[in-house]
């Protein structure tokens, strides 16, 4: 099923009469049980005020229709939204509503916030068919519940977004990424940390162990405050490797969206996880691990580990402070273990009732979200 507007969608959801597979461009190769519900008809700019920095769109646009909109104004989504598909070898166009539902956010998360920071409202269609709007196109028209935010990701577990507000930011006139070579796992989280602790407003912080074991500190802004904070990053950061300097705004961006797409495992064999965790515990964590690959991302915040394909990550790594998700998985692999990691016995009770009140039909994307076995088995 494909609906042009939202009142086609509302009815769809309405009439359905068994479970439904929420789908926008179907970049992240998530498969479901149920009847296709495509969104991608619902696109368009209901409303953009860049003097207000407000951006209201249609579910279904695309990323590239967004960027196109934004960029003409000088614009962007500062959240920095990761592009699945060299990761997942899928194809289609990423749409703003499976951005919103992930909550998926980039390298800048660390400085500027993630997707849902900076969601100002939603539209969405519950699991009885009724619109619900939410927020505004203001941070402070947010009263009652805030769904807004909890809407950003579920995942389409609690409802089919339609349209979604966001505040969105200036571009920065350049960047630049300063390079530490040579450092092992807790050398780069050391030299990470320091670099988001300083003053100089760092907007990226990776570790790749295989490129010579290189830190990767990005500084964006005006081009001459963007050179006196590289300098003095480069100082900061002497003790602990071999600096390097790209300048080139261009180079060093392409740096940023290798990073943001994980682009290192694109092609390559096996399953992929994405773990949330203190980046005190990134070092340690990454020697148990045991991966093929791996990419640290909001200074060791995030971690993203390659590792054999049917590999039960959680039960090798045990108890983490954080939590593991399964971003790819090899066939049937996503049937023999959860894609999200389990949660306690009080927070799932907690989110089953949230779905029961949104979906109390639980037709939307079904066992997406749910535990492949109750808590606590």
């Amino acid at each position: 099923m494909s609906a042009g507007n939202e009142a086609e969608l509302a009815d769809m959801v309405a009439s359905a009469r068994g479970p439904l597979a929420i789908r926008g461009g179907g970049t992240r190769g998530i498969e479901l049980k149920g009847e296709v519900l495509d969104t991608t008809g619902l696109t368009g700019v209901d409303f953009y005020e860049p003097g207000a920095l407000t951006l209201v769109v249609s579910a279904g646009t695309t990323l590239r229709e967004i960027d196109a909109v934004l960029s003409a104004e000088n614009q962007r989504l500062a959240f920095e939204p990761m592009d699945h598909r060299r990761l997942m070898g899928t194809e289609g166009e990423p749409t703003i509503g499976g951005v919103v539902a992930g909550n998926i956010s980039g390298p800048r998360r660390i400085q500027a916030g993630a997707c849902r920071d900076f969601l100002l409202g939603v539209r969405y269609i519950d699991g009885t068919g009724q619109v619900i709007k939410n927020g505004g196109r203001v941070m402070k028209n947010v009263t009652g519940y805030d769904l807004v935010r909890l809407m950003a990701g579920s995942w389409g577990t609690l409802g089919v977004l339609s349209q979604v507000s966001l505040k969105v930011l200036p571009r920065s006139e350049t960047q630049a990424t300063l390079l530490v070579r040579g450092c092992d796992a807790g050398t780069a989280v050391a030299a990470m940390s320091a670099a988001l602790g300083s003053p100089f407003e760092v907007s990226g912080a990776a570790f790749d162990p295989d490129a010579g074991g290189a830190v990767m500190v990005r500084v964006e802004g005006f081009a001459e405050s963007v050179r006196y904070r590289t300098g003095r990053l480069a100082d900061l950061l002497g003790g602990f490797g071999d600096i390097e300097s790209c300048d080139d705004a261009e180079a060093s961006d392409r740096l940023w969206t290798g990073v943001r797409d994980v682009e290192k495992f694109a092609g390559k064999p096996g399953d992929v996880w994405r773990l949330s965790v203190r980046p005190s515990d990134a070092p340690a964590l990454a020697e148990r691990i045991g991966a093929e690959d791996l990419l640290f991302d909001w200074g060791g915040g995030l971690i993203w580990a390659r590792v054999p394909e049917a590999t039960d990550l959680r039960a090798r790594i045990g108890p983490v402070g954080g939590h593991a998700t399964l971003v790819r998985a090899g066939p049937g692999g996503a049937d023999r273990l959860d894609r999200f990691h389990p949660q306690a016995a009080p927070l799932e009770a907690i989110s089953a009732g949230l779905r029961a009140r949104f979906d109390p039909r639980g037709i939307f994307n079904r066992g997406l979200m749910e535990p492949l076995q109750p808590v606590g088995v």
